[in-house]
């Protein structure tokens, strides 16, 4: 009997791990989806090299007179392809998450849902996912404040920042960064910490904006004028 049990135990063990095992091909198909996604958007970082930016167009195969004619429309092509693909892949197998495909590729569709205009139809999946734990809850965060922000809403965890031509005193045009606002912001660096963010709202903010950022809160009512100013 001890034996019998011994054996069913193994064989219940190796289908576990079966099903545990990393899908290589699905792994591999979306290691090239981030690459893309990731890639054509470092091109326009300000901070890159020269010499980066060469590696970059050779890497992801890109003709450099494409790349000047095309600029940010290039990027908005392929994330209009690479959603094609997740959209089928969830399809298949839900959210690719650790243990389909393993960290970091688990990063894949998130980054390309993040920069789709799906994300309504796929924060309930993308819920879920942090709660079994197959994604960061931190990602969980970003994407459920990145929907607030579009739904012209306050955000959670104050990750989300927006960018808007305005006037200065003098009616020059000048074009003016801010982190899109907070809801119950006196407690939201609580909720960073409580989410598993390192860095408080402050911080968060220099690292989108660079060192000399000074963060300053708006409202939704001054966020909402500030953008309807340029319609």
């Amino acid at each position: 009997m001890r034996k019998i049990f011994l054996l069913l135990f193994g064989i219940s063990a190796f289908l576990m791990n079966a099903q545990q095992k990393v899908n290589e091909a699905l792994k591999k198909e979306l290691d090239e989806i981030m690459k893309v996604d990731q890639g054509y958007r470092m091109l326009f970082d300000s901070e890159i090299t020269l010499e980066k930016r060469e590696q970059l167009l050779t890497t992801l195969n890109i003709d450099k007179e494409e790349f000047k004619k095309k600029g940010w429309q290039m990027v908005a092509e392929h994330d209009s392809l690479n959603v094609q693909k997740i959209e089928n892949i969830i399809a298949q197998y839900g959210y690719p998450g650790k243990t389909l495909v393993g960290e970091p590729t688990n990063q894949a569709a998130w980054y390309v849902i993040q920069h789709s205009t799906k994300i309504r139809k796929y924060l309930p999946l993308i819920k879920k996912a942090g709660k079994q734990k197959e994604i960061p809850f931190t990602w969980v965060a970003m994407m459920e404040d990145r929907y607030l922000m579009q739904e012209d809403k306050e955000q959670i965890y104050g990750t989300q920042g927006k960018g808007e031509m305005t006037k200065d005193k003098n009616g020059k045009q000048v074009f003016v960064n801010f982190v899109w606002p907070v809801k119950d912001l006196k407690n939201v660096n609580k909720r960073r910490k409580e989410a598993g963010f390192d860095s408080t709202i402050e911080e968060n903010a220099k690292r989108m904006y660079g060192s000399d950022f000074k963060y300053e809160p708006y409202t939704l009512k001054q966020a909402l004028e500030l953008r309807n100013k340029n319609k």
